[in-house]
């Protein structure tokens, strides 16, 4: 399973990581032909699926699911894009609005994918690599091998518990149940072989496909990112990933890279990316995506996504989540630059109530009372029917309170 920690950025040339390790002698081959679904067999089998499909009986049902048609019909689209039409057909895809890097998918063919995966794949091909790892831990039974020693622990739940005790603010204590939720109880923890297995048929299948094979490679370099800019935010050392559950039944993160890099076909590397199709279809979900990530409260981290998101350009919804982020940490200076901000988003978006409500409240508190009364009446005049309109609008007023 991948429970990744970090954005899928830049390659490890941007970062200055080198790639270096053990490589394997030839390029990852196509997958073979596929033999279908797999039918269990056996009481310890049986079992698994009945528990899987009382899982998703359950899934179906629950609010964290997100069932916007159209961005289910995409994710689905890169999935069978990646592992090919028929291999497609065993998947049911279920996106999960929970702001953390992961994704799944259990033996009876059931793959969750979290919302915190598609704010940090910046192209079809990353998110590609990522489903195609999980359905090559599916195709491969990766699952059933482990069922009978590794049942009890999750790799998501061994990383939301580091973050909850390695960030003081992190939302993850009191958002626990929402993140259980998410995986229900029944993901399963691989060993290093396992997921060198699943990262070759992971990269066979982007090798077969017109998508371009690099990005499994992109993926691995930028993991530890994320964590580390969270972790020196708040002074601490670099993280010892070997201590996560998670990594430490991986491959370590140079050898794994150096193999990703190594299991791409060269050919592969003038292939499309689908980076314009994916900008595109995540456009109206990213404001909602950058807000829970902003809400973990997860400064260095948060910060580092955002910038990097905006490696190809400043949009409003990034200046806003920006804003919203040093806003919200409210040290003096982290004041006057979210004003700052605010005032970016508003002159690319002048219609963007948030934004405008950002600055006006960022304003008043530098003591820039009246310029942030303005600010605060005109998102009341973009957004009437706001729900704090009545607490903005005391605000708003000449002889209003103050914050």
């Amino acid at each position: 399973m991948i429970a990744l920690i970090a954005p899928l950025i830049a390659a490890s040339a941007m970062l200055g990581v080198p790639v270096t390790g053990p490589a394997p002698k030839d390029v990852a081959p196509p997958p073979p032909p596929y033999a279908g679904v797999y039918q269990p067999s056996g009481v310890d089998e049986i079992g698994v699926w009945k528990d899987a499909d009382e899982d998703e009986r359950m899934l179906a049902n629950a609010p964290i699911v997100i069932r916007d048609e159209a961005l289910n019909a995409y994710v689905r689209r890169v999935l069978c894009d990646t592992v090919g039409a028929e291999r497609c057909k065993s998947a049911r895809v279920y996106i999960l609005r929970t702001p953390i890097f992961n994704a799944s998918m259990m033996p009876n063919g059931a793959m969750r994918v979290l919302s915190g995966l598609l704010l940090r794949a910046r192209n079809e091909a990353e998110l590609g690599a990522v489903l195609g790892h999980e359905f090559g831990h599916f195709e491969r039974r990766h699952s059933l091998a482990e069922f009978r020693v590794q049942r009890s622990a999750t790799d998501l739940l061994s990383w939301a518990t580091v973050l909850s005790a390695t960030a003081a603010a992190y939302g993850a204590r009191s958002n626990f149940d929402q993140i259980q939720l998410s995986v229900y109880g029944s993901f399963y923890h691989f060993s290093r072989d396992q997921e060198r297995e699943a990262d070759r048929f992971g990269v066979g299948y982007l090798n077969a496909s017109a998508l371009r094979p690099q990005s499994a490679s992109v993926v691995w370099q930028n993991i530890i990112a994320e964590a580390e800019a969270s972790a020196k935010a708040r002074g601490l050392k670099k993280p010892r990933f070997d201590k996560v559950a998670f990594f430490a039944t991986h491959p370590p993160e140079a050898e794994r890279a150096a193999t990703l890099a190594s299991l791409a076909a060269p050919e592969g590397a003038a292939r499309d990316d689908g980076a314009a199709r994916y900008k595109q279809a995540m456009a109206p979900w990213l404001p909602i995506f950058l807000d829970d990530q902003v809400k973990l409260n997860d400064f260095g981290g948060s910060d580092y996504l955002i910038t990097t998101l905006a490696g190809n350009g400043w949009t409003a919804p990034l200046w806003l989540a920006r804003g919203d982020l040093y806003r919200a940490r409210g040290n003096p200076r982290d004041l006057v630059n979210a004003a700052d901000f605010y005032g970016n988003a508003v002159a690319l978006e002048p219609a963007l109530p948030e934004a405008h409500r950002g600055l006006g409240l960022s304003l008043m508190k530098i003591g820039r009372r009246t310029e942030g009364q303005a600010s605060l009446r005109r998102y009341l005049e973009l957004k009437p029917n706001a729900s704090d309109a009545s607490m903005i609008g005391l605000l708003a007023a000449t002889n209003g309170g103050s914050l």
